[in-house]
Formats: C-alpha cells, sequence, structure tokens
C-alpha cells in the first residue's frame, strides 16, 4: 500500500505530538516532517513534496496561510488542512482562499482531524462545526 506523506507543521509542542499520535491511527499515513514555523513549513515542503500538509494558522516568522500560497505554487496537487484554534469565518474564508482544503479548530480536533483527513483526501472539503458559515468555501 502507497502511504499518504504528511507534513505537520506546529509550533505547540504538546498538540503537535497529539496529532502525530492521532494520525499514527492510520497506517496509509506517514509523517515525513513536523516543523514548529511557517519557513521551515515551505522549505520541508518543497525538499520532501509531502502530499498531505496540517499546518496551524498562527505559525511564527511565516503565518499558516501566507505558509500555505507559497507551499501551493511549489507542489500545486498538495492537499492542506488547517488545525488552528482560530473560530472566526473570516480566518477560515481566507485559509479556504489560500487553498486550503480542510480547516479544524483545535478544540474539535479529536473528533475532527481524522474526519478532516478522510474528506480531503477523498476530494471534499472539511470544516469543523461551531466556524461561521463561510460563503463560497464549501
Amino acid at each position: 500500500m502507497q502511504k499518504i506523506r504528511v507534513l505537520v507543521a506546529e509550533d505547540f509542542a504538546p498538540f503537535r505530538h497529539f496529532v502525530r499520535s492521532t494520525l499514527s491511527q492510520r497506517p496509509n499515513l506517514q509523517i515525513v516532517a513536523e516543523v514548529s514555523d511557517g519557513h521551515e513549513a515551505v522549505q520541508k515542503a518543497k525538499e520532501l513534496k509531502p502530499e498531505l500538509m496540517l499546518l496551524d494558522v498562527g505559525l511564527p516568522r511565516l503565518n499558516g496561510i501566507a505558509a500555505a500560497r507559497q507551499i501551493l505554487k511549489l507542489i500545486p496537487d498538495a492537499k492542506i488542512i488547517f488545525v488552528t484554534q482560530e473560530s472566526s469565518g473570516e480566518v477560515a474564508e481566507e485559509a479556504f482562499k489560500s487553498g486550503a482544503r480542510g480547516y479544524v479548530v483545535k478544540t474539535r480536533a479529536g473528533s475532527d482531524l481524522l474526519a478532516a483527513v478522510d474528506a480531503v483526501l477523498e476530494g471534499r472539503q472539511f470544516i469543523s462545526c461551531g466556524v461561521p458559515f463561510v460563503p463560497g468555501a464549501l
């Protein structure tokens, strides 16, 4: 079975560990890099060309939305899911405009993270409940 290569960009180490642990439940997913800022995310994406990326919006040095835009210029087929504490509709809309396919609020990550991964890998979009509806995003 071909494994899906995953990059995780999260600056809070305990949450990064939670994401790694959650994704390890799926044998078809292989985390190829974990980074803690947006510049590292772009560099590792360029180097490793992962198929799936989980980015925090609030990354240091280069925020996740700016990083996503750069990554998608380098790897247009990449699938990006934002995993963030930010639940505003405006930020979610900006995330989808940047090319994201999924948006998971950290407080719902326990129930939503794998559902978002499944949806995005199946070609669908995903947004956590509680984020105000984003017209045209989904």
